[in-house]
């Protein structure tokens, strides 16, 4: 495959003729902190505003950011607000792809930012690559200058805390995938495989692109494409969103009907094996001691990468990352678990309550 590069003459009018009308969609609840500059790096993108729409839909959010993009609606008219009371990212991306009426839909999260060339590049890459879904590597900022926040983002691009997850720990060629973030999608794939499963307050982009495979769909992951994402600023938070990754996954698998990354099953295999070694140490001191080599063995990786990821960053960013691998991995893991015995074993529903909860971003 070939690097596809942007054209960036958006004033050309022969060059904007050939370009289809794109749809971008944005769902957002509460991100009156991060709306306005995702808002901001989408104006300066040098799409033809002939042929793009900008459909920001906002989950009745209580901090001001309809209020935030409503600004931007007024002064641009091809950006437009729409409410969602159902308040869940897939109904947001639901009700945004049933008012577009663009040829291309592209998602973009509202706690990104996004190149001037982004969105150009992935039409073009759809357009040149036959692929159903294109999207490119997700590069994770800090939320602040602190070691506990640049900790957290080290984490999440590092093959140690996220396994083999391309668009995260990136790529130096393009690549067919399971998933991509941020993507551009031809509008027919929604009309053949449908819309997203609103049941998933989760992974409702991994469950849709893993229904575009099993249909005989590709996604092209492109190492040319880049957004930028900031993580969030505490463990807490970190916790409680790979909680909820690792609660709804097991979901996906039952709907789909298959498990086909195997980095999913890494955290609870060993979350698994460590809590079951400890229920069964007082029986046999062998469960004890295959428990404490797991924990010892995990603990030792950690600190590895801690005191590499130390020497270059400094020693207070090593030390957070070594509370920011393991809670990554534990929330993960408990959440998956908890998910298994709902989802595939008692083989419940998702429940009012969780479909109200709120999600960390």
């Amino acid at each position: 495959m070939r690097a596809y590069a942007s054209d960036k003459r958006s004033g050309d009018a022969s060059a904007s003729e050939c370009l289809p009308r794109v749809s971008v969609v944005v769902p957002c609840r509460n991100e009156a902190a991060w709306i306005d500059s995702c808002l901001a790096s989408i104006l300066v993108n040098d799409y033809p505003r002939e042929s793009l729409e900008v459909l920001v839909v906002d989950g009745m959010s209580s901090d001001g950011t309809a209020d935030m993009a409503a600004k931007y609606a007024a002064g641009h008219p091809f950006i437009r607000v729409l409410c969602n009371p159902k308040k869940t990212t897939p109904a947001a991306l639901n009700l945004g792809i049933a008012h577009a009426r663009g040829a291309m839909i592209v998602i973009m999260g509202a706690h990104a930012e996004y190149p001037p060339d982004y969105i150009r590049s992935l039409v073009r890459l759809l357009q040149d690559s036959g692929a159903d879904v294109v999207g490119g590597s997700c590069v994770t900022r800090p939320a602040n200058g602190s070691a506990r926040a640049r900790a957290i983002a080290i984490g999440l691009s590092h093959p140690l805390g996220v396994g083999n997850s391309r668009f995260r720990i990136g790529s130096s060629v393009p690549l067919w995938v399971d998933t991509v973030p941020f993507g551009c999608y031809r509008r027919e794939v929604f009309e053949r495989i449908g819309l997203f499963d609103e049941e998933l307050v989760r992974n409702q982009d991994d469950e849709l692109n893993l229904r575009v495979i099993k249909r005989g769909g590709r996604i092209l992951l492109s190492p040319d494409v880049r957004s930028y994402y900031y993580a969030r600023d505490s463990v807490s938070k970190l916790w409680r969103m790979y909680y909820q990754y690792g609660y709804f996954k097991p979901l996906v698998a039952r709907k789909i009907g298959a498990v086909l990354t195997w980095r999913q099953l890494v955290p609870p295999v060993f979350v698994a094996a460590v809590l079951g070694s400890g229920l069964l140490a007082p029986w046999h001191w062998s469960a004890a001691a295959a428990g404490g080599v797991l924990l010892l063995c995990h603990q030792v990786a950690v600190a590895t990468c801690a005191a590499v990821v130390g020497w270059k960053e400094g020693w207070r960013v090593g030390l957070a990352l070594m509370i920011v691998i393991p809670a990554i991995h534990w929330s993960y893991g408990l959440g998956y678990l908890r998910g298994t015995w709902r989802f595939c074993i008692r083989r419940r529903s998702v429940g009012k309550q969780e479909l109200r909860s709120p999600i960390s971003r």
